[in-house]
């Protein structure tokens, strides 16, 4: 299993990460990348001199109720990324959902003439939406 020491991701195949950072996140479109600014729930350290305690920083004054709401949130996009890795496989566009297709690169379709052209795929429906019949 993973572990992060001393800003390093240690994966169990051996391969190291250095981050900038203290943690890992996800995007609901499943990129992953660092989450460097503790700036939801963090931890205040103890100040050495003792003057000064430590405690929890909370800006967003967030309930139990919704750090759990926000855990649970978090780990179905983890959920969802081992699941879409299963099925595409890892190095495959659509491993990132639908915002990936959108941008995807255009597909070579061969003419009339035999010669190739590149499509997105908008020219099918504009195909579709003239061939109908007006009434």
């Amino acid at each position: 299993m993973a572990d992060l020491k001393r800003r390093t991701l240690q994966l169990s195949s051996g391969k190291q990460i250095k981050l900038f950072g203290n943690s890992v996140a996800i995007s609901k479109t499943l990129e992953i990348g660092e989450g460097y600014a503790p700036n939801i729930l963090s931890l205040i350290e103890e100040q050495q001199d003792g003057k000064s305690p430590g405690g929890v920083s909370n800006p967003h004054k967030l309930t139990e109720g919704e750090l759990m709401e926000l855990a649970d949130f978090n780990i179905q996009l983890w959920m969802d990324l081992k699941a879409a890795l299963r099925r595409h496989g890892g190095l495959n566009p659509k491993v990132f959902g639908q915002e990936a297709a959108k941008t995807a690169p255009a597909e070579v379709e061969h003419t009339e003439t035999g010669r190739k052209r590149k499509t997105t795929g908008k020219e099918d429906s504009k195909v579709q939406e003239g061939s109908g019949s007006e009434a």
